[in-house]
């Protein structure tokens, strides 16, 4: 997995706000970002060549104008290293990529989004708790898309939709280090260069108490063998001020244009005392052609008054029988406004 799992979730709200926040009433330049400085280490493991250690640093960058108060552009840029790691790695493989880029127009209590996107389907792949929570989640992720977007309240909630095809254009390939231009010819559920890909997602607070529901259609892409169809239901809730728990279970017939289904329930659980967080993950993971993966979280956070977060894991994974032990460490440092 080359993306930053704990920055990915640190930096959520900043993605989220350029896609699907209202515009603001005032026109002009925003921006806002996070940088992360970690070490990944794969400490025990069973699989040949998988003991290894990653001291990496990426950075997320999201930036917004407003030209007034319907109308406004955004972007995401991040950096990272792009490439999985083949053995120790310092500060490798390091590109940067444009992750998110187009127009939103507000109409009213509706906001529509088109350009470069991150269609909305499923929590867990954020929410998820830990340094290690999201990492089987992000499996089903949406991400670096062309197409448009809609956000509207309804009823007691908000409904997002999306209709998106893979980006395949030059902005799929990223400057430092390339991780190769995405084209037609690799294929890939969503990959077919049309409109005729469909996320839904409907999201509803009740009090304490958040609910997701998540559906998906992605058109097979050259040489797959199926379409793909996904739901996704998806729960957090607030037991009191210091006890949150988060629950997900994904269910995927022809999953990535393959003839394989695919299954994930993640659980999680989090419990803060000052600006100590405990956290606690677990994600079951069964795919046709690979088998049963199991991904056990354990960790803590300590977030400073600055903001600045420092996060702290361990990983217990057994996948399809073979088990590996991760340790990983990361400081988050926000900044910009």
């Amino acid at each position: 997995m080359t993306k930053s799992i704990h920055l990915a979730g640190m930096t959520c709200a900043l993605v989220l706000a350029s896609t699907a926040a209202k515009a603001e009433s005032s026109t002009g330049f925003t921006w806002e970002g996070a940088l992360e400085l970690g070490i990944d280490s794969t400490v025990s493991s069973d699989i040949p060549g998988a003991e290894l250690s990653d001291i990496y640093g990426s950075a997320e960058l999201t930036f917004g104008f407003a030209f007034n108060e319907s109308l406004r552009a955004f972007a995401g840029i991040s950096v990272e290293s792009v490439l999985d790691p083949t053995g120790n790695r310092l500060f490798g493989d390091i590109g940067a990529y444009v992750g998110e880029l187009g127009l939103a127009f507000s109409l009213g209590s509706t906001e529509i989004a088109t350009g470069k996107i991150s269609p909305a389907f499923g929590i867990a792949w954020d929410q998820a708790p830990g340094f290690y929570g999201s990492a089987y989640a992000e499996d089903y992720e949406l991400s670096e898309m062309i197409g448009i977007s809609a956000t509207t309240e309804l009823g007691r909630g908000t409904l997002s939709a999306a209709v998106f095809f893979a980006d395949t254009t030059v902005l799929s390939d990223s400057l430092g280090t390339s991780r190769g231009r995405l084209t037609r010819a690799s294929g890939g559920a969503g990959n077919t260069g049309k409109l005729n890909n469909v996320a839904l997602q409907y999201d509803v607070s009740l009090g304490a108490t958040s609910l997701s529901a998540s559906g998906r259609f992605m058109s097979a892409g050259v040489g797959d063998v199926s379409n793909e169809t996904g739901l996704a239901l998806g729960l957090s809730h607030a037991i009191n001020d210091r006890i949150t728990v988060i629950g997900e279970i994904a269910r995927f017939e022809g999953f990535g244009g393959s003839a394989d289904d695919a299954t994930y329930v993640t659980l999680g659980a989090s419990l803060a005392s000052g600006p100590i967080t405990y956290n606690a993950s677990f994600t079951h993971r069964s795919i046709t052609s690979t088998g049963t993966d199991r991904l056990l979280s354990l960790g803590v956070d300590y977030e400073f008054r600055g903001g600045q977060s420092l996060s702290a894991g361990v990983g217990f994974a057994n996948e399809a029988g073979q088990k590996s032990t991760m340790l990983g460490l990361a400081l988050v440092i926000p900044f910009g406004g």
